[in-house]
């Protein structure tokens, strides 16, 4: 399988995922998150399309979860 191949079924894997979890957020920030966590995982080797999703998965939790906290500290702070 081509690289072109395992990165989109990686990525429709993760957008899939998110999207039935109700934990989509913003269509362009999530392709960027997912991508730029897919593509670091190639850099190292990583061809396993569900380690690609699942490992992006979680790079977009963690982003999310960052965005909130900041949100909230700005809520509070002003």
């Amino acid at each position: 399988m081509s690289i072109r191949c395992t990165v989109e079924s990686a990525f429709f894997i993760a957008w899939s995922f998110l999207e039935q979890s109700g934990e989509l957020g913003s269509p362009d920030e999530t392709a960027n998150v997912l991508l730029d966590a897919i593509e670091a995982q190639l850099r190292t080797g990583e061809r396993r399309q569900l380690m690609l999703a699942n490992r992006a998965i979680d790079a977009y939790r963690a982003h999310a979860e960052k965005c909130r906290s900041a949100h909230d500290r700005e809520a509070r702070f002003g």
